[in-house]
């Protein structure tokens, strides 16, 4: 006879063996790294090749666990936030309390390059103010759950916190600025003359089944376009990890190189990756002698100032306000850099 559960039976069901296969695995991927390594392939501890394929092999699974379970969770937390309801919070609100909610909105309500126009024109038509947009703007790809969870798995809850908190600053500082200066006449006319429906202002009150649904909807679709990001990431990160020599990246990205920030955010704000292909990537150029503060300088320039999301924004945004838009976050970035060269 076949036994039929409901969607709390298997939502409950679920979680009792998903997290527990979860911890398991991640906290034996260590030792079955090494073993592979050291007995299974027999290979020489200390040479390049040995510890390149070490980091490599031991990297990816973890990066990937993570990814799943925290992407899961934020996929839950995001069911709560529909961009309908992400345009009411900040309707109404003044321009500084409008740009600290727009940047803390910014963490969890889906964004991706694509959905910057449609986002935009939606905040205009609701009459929220050009700056707050901004601050949204900025802090929805640069402070996303990947890089969140990319830089806990490599360097620890203590720089996954910086890298929140100073991308939150940026985002919040630089769309302020960006309002007083009152640059409204940069957006292209057509965008003022746009009428946006707002579809689904009576929202679906969810089960927590369905949230559950969300969430590993979350994980199949975001893990499954950056997995192999994260592969490649880690496999350059592996290559740098095992063969390039610390002196050179000392030289290049360290403390005492006063154009070391200024040259990573020149570097990296053409450039296009996300942060699963970028933070890996990062983690060597640190290990190799790169300090903090121009690590992460890069790394935001990279995720935070995306060609593509330009390229996009151009269609409703005048040239002088997105090299403002570049130059207000890119000196912003900067100044991270500096800051945490002098602190750290």
């Amino acid at each position: 006879m076949r036994i039929k559960f409901s969607i709390k039976e298997q939502t409950k069901y679920f979680l009792l063996i998903f997290l527990p296969v979860w911890f398991i695995i991640y906290h034996y991927l260590k030792p079955l790294s090494n073993y592979l390594i050291d007995d299974a392939f027999g290979l020489t501890a200390g040479q390049h090749l040995t510890e390149a394929l070490r980091f490599f092999i031991f990297e990816v699974p973890k990066v990937l666990l993570l990814l799943t379970l925290i992407i899961f969770g934020v996929g839950i937390l995001r069911s709560y936030f529909s961009p309908e309801k992400t345009r009411k919070i900040l309707e109404g609100k003044s321009l500084f309390t409008g740009n600290v909610f727009a940047a803390l909105l910014g963490i969890v309500t889906p964004f991706c390059s694509c959905s910057a126009i449609p986002l935009f024109l939606g905040f205009v038509e609701a009459g929220i103010p050009l700056g707050v947009t901004f601050s949204f703007l900025i802090a929805a790809p640069m402070i996303n759950e990947v890089a969140i969870v990319l830089l806990f798995g490599m360097f620890g809850w203590q720089t996954a916190i910086i890298y929140v908190v100073t991308g939150l600053i940026i985002a919040i500082t630089a769309g302020w600025i960006i309002g007083r200066l009152h640059l409204e006449h940069w957006v292209e006319g057509w965008v003022y003359e746009t009428k946006v429906g707002h579809a689904g202002l009576e929202e679906e009150k969810l089960k927590f089944g369905d949230r559950i649904q969300f969430g590993l909807q979350a994980v199949k679709d975001i893990v499954g376009k950056v997995w192999l990001y994260v592969v490649l990431g880690i496999a350059v990160g592996a290559a740098a990890h095992g063969y390039v020599p610390e002196d050179f990246m000392a030289a290049l990205m360290g403390k005492s190189a006063w154009y070391s920030v200024p040259l990573s955010v020149l570097i990296g704000v053409p450039l296009y990756s996300n942060a699963a292909g970028i933070i890996p990537i990062v983690s060597v150029l640190i290990e190799k002698g790169a300090s903090l503060g121009t690590a992460l300088a890069f790394m935001m320039a990279v995720i935070g100032l995306s060609l593509p999301e330009m390229i996009i924004l151009r269609k409703v945004l005048k040239l002088p306000l997105i090299f403002t838009f570049i130059g207000v976050v890119a000196t912003g970035i900067m100044i991270v850099g500096f800051l945490f060269n002098l602190i750290f």
